[in-house]
C-alpha cells in the first residue's frame, strides 16, 4: 500500500482477507454488491471495454461496517443520498474525485473523505485505486452526539467532506483505524462488550477529529458541564424509567425542585422540555427494538404501544422526522 499515513501490524494484503464478499469482473455484479452493503447506486464504467476487477472485503460490527475495496477499473459511482449512514473513505493507493453536496474533494492517500448521510454524492473511482471504507449508521452517530451534548439535536450532523490524513488529527484518526483493522482482521468472534468499545471509540473519534455541525459545541462541552445537578438527575431518571408512565410531577419530585424550575432548567441548558426529552429517549428505544426484530416476530404497532406511543399517526410522523425513514422500513431491514 502506498499510503504513508496508514500503518498497521497486519500486512496490507491480509487486511480483512478472511472477509471477502465479492470478487468479480462483471460490472452489474459489482453494483449489486455495492447495493447490498451500502445502498442503491448507479455504477458506470468509463473504460471503453467496460472492464472491472472488483474486490470487496467487508465486516459488520454492530452499527459500524469496515472494509477494503477496489473496483479495478475507471468507474463512476452515483448512490444519490446515503440517508441511513455516513461513509468514511481512505484511499491506500490511487485517487478518487468525490462530490458531496456542494463540496468537491480530490481524494488521495493523504486526503480521505467523510460523506454525510443527507448530501447527494458522486464518486469517480480511478483505475488502480484501493481504499479503506468505514460505514457508520446515522442513528449511532446521532445517539453518541446527543449523549455528548446532553440534549436532542436541532439539525442533522453534517461533516466537512475533506478529511486530511497527514495532520496531527489525521494521524490520530489513522492510528485508531490501524488498531481497528488489525483487530478485526484477526479476531473471528468479538465479545459484545468489545464490539461496543469498537463502535464507541470510532464514533467518538470521528465526532472529535472531523469538523462537523456540532464541533464547536462538542469541543467546548460547556453546556453539559454547567447544567445544574437536578437536570442531570432527571435525565438519568428518564433513561432508567422510559418504559414506565412518567409525569412532570414525578420528575420534579425525584429532582427535588418545582415543575417550573424543571421546565426552566431543561429549556435553558438542554434547549428542550422534559417531556420532549422523554419522547426522544422512547423513540430511540423503539428504533433499537425494531432493528433487533424481524417482521414476522412483532409489529410496529405493538412496539410503539409498548413504549407509550398511543397515537400511531403522530408517532410515525415523529419517527420519520427523527430517523429519516418510517418505522415499518426499519423493521423490514
Amino acid at each position: 500500500m502506498e499510503n504513508l499515513v496508514f500503518s498497521a501490524a497486519t500486512p496490507p494484503e491480509v487486511v480483512l482477507s478472511r472477509f471477502e464478499l465479492c470478487r468479480t469482473h462483471d460490472l452489474e455484479e459489482a453494483r449489486q454488491w455495492g447495493e447490498r452493503i451500502f445502498c442503491a447506486n448507479r455504477l458506470r464504467s468509463l473504460d471503453t471495454k467496460g472492464a472491472v476487477n472488483t474486490r470487496i472485503y467487508y465486516r459488520r460490527i454492530g452499527g459500524v461496517g469496515i472494509g477494503r475495496m477496489s473496483y479495478g477499473g475507471d468507474v463512476t459511482i452515483d448512490p444519490g443520498v446515503l440517508d441511513s449512514f455516513a461513509l468514511i473513505q481512505m484511499p491506500i493507493r490511487g485517487q478518487e474525485m468525490v462530490t458531496c453536496g456542494n463540496q468537491q474533494v480530490h481524494s488521495t492517500p493523504s486526503l480521505g473523505t467523510v460523506l454525510s448521510p443527507q448530501s447527494p454524492i458522486t464518486i469517480h473511482h480511478c483505475d488502480s485505486t484501493e481504499k479503506l471504507i468505514i460505514r457508520v449508521d446515522r442513528s449511532l452517530l446521532e445517539r453518541h452526539c446527543q449523549q455528548h451534548l446532553g440534549r436532542t439535536l436541532r439539525k442533522d450532523i453534517e461533516f466537512q467532506a475533506a478529511m486530511p490524513l497527514d495532520t496531527p488529527e489525521g494521524h490520530r484518526w489513522m492510528r485508531m483505524v490501524g488498531w481497528l483493522y488489525d483487530s478485526l482482521s484477526v479476531d473471528d468472534e468479538l465479545p459484545p462488550l468489545l464490539a461496543a468499545q469498537f463502535e464507541s471509540t470510532l464514533v467518538n473519534m470521528l465526532l472529535s477529529c472531523q469538523p462537523n455541525t456540532y464541533s464547536e459545541e462538542l469541543c467546548s462541552d460547556q453546556r453539559s458541564s454547567i447544567a445544574p445537578s437536578f437536570v442531570k438527575r432527571v435525565e438519568r431518571f428518564i433513561e432508567e424509567h422510559a418504559h414506565e408512565p412518567i409525569s412532570i410531577v414525578e420528575m420534579a419530585e425525584h429532582a427535588g425542585v418545582s415543575s417550573r424550575s424543571l421546565f426552566t432548567g431543561f429549556r435553558r441548558f438542554r434547549n428542550t422540555s422534559p417531556m420532549l426529552y422523554l419522547k426522544e429517549i422512547r423513540l430511540r428505544h423503539v428504533q433499537e427494538e425494531l432493528q433487533r426484530q424481524s417482521p414476522g416476530s412483532t409489529t410496529v404497532t405493538a412496539v410503539a404501544f409498548r413504549w407509550g406511543f398511543s397515537h400511531l399517526g403522530h408517532f410515525t410522523t415523529d419517527y420519520k422526522r427523527r430517523f429519516g425513514e418510517s418505522p415499518s422500513e426499519t423493521l423490514a431491514r
